[in-house]
């Protein structure tokens, strides 16, 4: 999903990354999401599934609230 982001992002620009560069900005996405979920799941003694489920429902409450001001 992240690559697919990648994609869309490169289309919108009209320009092309190459390997080496897509592969360094997915490493630092997915590290940071990683130790994200990681926290969290050690901060509230959950899982790592229950953790990105709490992660990913307060980045949305988030987005709603940011829309409805």
């Amino acid at each position: 999903m992240t690559v697919s982001y990648f994609e869309w992002a490169q289309n919108l620009q009209q320009y092309r990354w190459d390997v080496e560069h897509v592969n360094t900005e997915l490493q630092k996405i997915m590290s940071r999401s990683f130790h994200e979920v990681y926290q969290l799941s050690k901060l509230h003694d959950i899982s790592l599934r229950t953790a990105a489920y709490m992660l990913a429902i307060d980045r949305v409450a988030q987005a709603t609230r940011l829309r409805m001001l």
